[in-house]
């Protein structure tokens, strides 16, 4: 059947397959715990999890007899039964089974004026649900699923209410692609961004500020390398630094829409009486900049770039390393310009994010979202911008696919999703084209006809939230930087303490041509230093010794490599600063 299925259908049955699966876990817990309290059980990105209020706390052992008791249900062939009911019926229903989170969604629902609920019944469990389901539990692929982990879970994601048991689990079509998947995890375990920050000392996580990392000096290394890159690529293109205030008053955010709708994810302060809030975007502040002038269209397009610290409240279950954090730097630019320079500007858009993301490897692909159904702005204005990012695309000749109605409501975009050394994708570049906020702050320039027009803004980002791009990169690279961005790029070793002079010599040397050196001296064995040197991985171990010190030169082994060669130190660092320099 899903060999005739186009992608865009096996996701969708992928998804559907994963909602089924979540309500067959909850029926096992149901056989294995009858007094349990139901929360949610959705479909997620290769999965699903369900949250349940237990009478006892979960333990791994527990994960195996769940998984055998949803193969029988699924051999048990129940039907997944719909049914439209009144809110009042419902809410009887749940109450004589005692569900009170399914009794607060109904509540909820019933406050947004809705009449009816829909529930899903299968074998004895019945579900507060919109599906849609499968026809039967037999359906699922009774080998194409496992559960992953237990974790605690606060209801409604809001650390003020009860914590639950959420059991995570992954589904697929069939035996092979779970069997891929899980071998994509296990090695995904091993790249973990939190256990690698924490082992190469690159950043940590506090309880005095979830959500806020903390940067240490070999992250910051990182994180500085990956700034020069990103202001050189820039300079090449003309851009022109700015940099905006965190804390701006509520007017502006009152202007730019986002106190109306974007309020319950910011945070807020009160100066001299008066209400201001941390900014979650650049935009604003970087529009006050252009409107600080008066512009011509001689001047255009102009391209105002800054790596401003944003602020986003986010709730504290979903937090997670550098991927889901409260504080970010975004790499924001925005580019003003007139409607006949869009499609020129979204092409050196893609050539300048194409560049940068082949420094590290990273493939791409792009998605283009067109007009929503809620939008501002002319159909001229949209359908001026949907063809000048088409036409660029087809111009560069590069693949991509549509996504209709899925545009911000200001304008079309496009997404780069980058993926990483082991398959993975995630969403980082966007390039929008916005007609909405040079509209609310009356943006202008003069034109080539002495009178006032309103210029085209486009929103870009490329790394997006720094942190989160640091994350990806630690995975993609599992902790082995290329030498560029390493915090330590060589580590000399001298053989015993006999040689520690001359390491000292080489040291500084290297040191002196700005190369991030340290020496490894302790008394303990050669064999150990080199282990300790792999597992920070760095990229060059220097071995000093006898015949290295009579001949003026070391032998170089590098990370992960058991070959080595001997060199003079000139011809290293001749070799080294060449990488460095090319990042290569």
């Amino acid at each position: 059947m899903l060999k005739n299925m186009s992608k865009k259908q096996t996701e969708k049955n992928l998804e559907i397959i994963r909602h089924s699966a979540s309500h067959v876990l909850a029926l096992a817990i149901l056989e294995m715990f009858p007094e349990t309290k139901f929360a949610i059980g959705p479909a997620i990105e290769n999965g699903f999890y369900y949250d349940f209020d237990l009478p006892r706390t979960l333990i791994p052992e527990d994960l195996i007899i769940l998984e055998e008791k949803m193969r029988a249900i699924i051999k048990a062939n129940y039907q997944f039964e719909r049914a439209e009911i009144l809110i009042d019926k419902a809410l009887q229903d749940f109450e004589k089974l005692g569900q009170r989170y399914k009794i607060e969604l109904i509540q909820d629902l019933a406050k947004n004026g809705n009449e009816k609920v829909s529930v899903y019944k299968s074998g004895p469990f019945v579900d507060l649900c919109s599906g849609p389901h499968l026809d039967s539990t037999g359906e699922i692929p009774a080998d194409g699923f496992k559960l992953t982990k237990i974790s605690g879970a606060y209801w409604r994601g809001d650390e003020k209410n009860k914590m639950l048991q959420r059991i995570y689990g992954v589904a697929f079509n069939d035996k092979k692609e779970l069997k891929n998947y899980l071998s994509m995890l296990e090695e995904a375990e091993k790249r973990n961004h939190i256990k690698l920050g924490k082992e190469l000392k690159l950043f940590s996580t506090h309880a005095e500020g979830p959500g806020f990392p903390f940067f240490h000096p070999k992250g910051m290394i990182v994180w500085n390398e990956l700034i020069n890159y990103w202001k050189e690529e820039h300079t090449k293109e003309a851009y022109q630094e700015i940099s905006t205030p965190i804390i701006l008053n509520r007017t502006l955010w009152e202007k730019s829409g986002h106190w109306e709708h974007y309020k319950e994810n910011m945070y807020f302060t009160k100066i001299d009486e008066i209400d201001y809030a941390i900014k979650p975007m650049n935009c604003p502040g970087g529009i006050l900049v252009y409107k600080s002038d008066l512009h011509s269209y001689k001047e255009l397009p102009l391209k105002l770039a800054e790596i401003g610290l944003v602020h986003r409240h986010e709730l504290s279950g979903t937090l997670n390393g550098l991927f889901r954090v409260r504080m970010f730097h975004q790499d924001d630019a925005h580019i003003y310009c007139m409607e006949n320079q869009i499609k020129q500007e979204i092409k050196k858009l893609i050539n300048l994010i194409d560049r940068m993301y082949k420094k590290f490897g990273l493939s791409y692909h792009l998605e283009l979202s067109t007009r929503p159904k809620n939008s501002t702005g002319t159909d001229k204005m949209w359908e001026t911008a949907e063809n000048a990012l088409k036409e660029a695309l087809q111009e560069i000749k590069v693949d991509y696919k549509i996504n209709p109605e899925d545009g911000a409501f200001y304008g079309p975009k496009i997404d780069f999703h980058i993926k990483d050394a082991i398959g993975r994708t995630w969403q980082c570049g966007t390039i929008q084209v916005d007609f909405a906020m040079p509209e609310r702050f009356e943006l202008s320039y003069i034109g080539e006809d002495g009178k006032e027009h309103r210029p085209v803004m486009l929103h870009r980002v490329i790394y997006g939230a720094m942190e989160r791009f640091m994350g990806i990169l630690i995975e993609h690279y599992a902790g082995a930087f290329p030498v560029w961005l390493s915090p330590v790029q060589a580590i000399i070793l001298p053989v015993s303490e006999k040689f520690n002079s001359y390491a000292q010599k080489i040291f500084s040397q290297l040191l002196e041509n700005n190369i991030r050196v340290e020496i490894s001296d302790e008394s303990e064995s050669l064999g150990k230093r080199i282990r300790r040197a792999e597992k920070q991985k760095i990229p060059y171990m220097l071995v000093v010794g006898e015949k290295e010190e009579k001949e003026k030169k070391i032998t170089i082994r590098y990370r992960g490599e058991k070959e080595q060669k001997t060199m003079q130190v000139n011809k290293f660092m001749e070799k080294i600063i060449v990488e460095i320099k090319e990042r290569s």
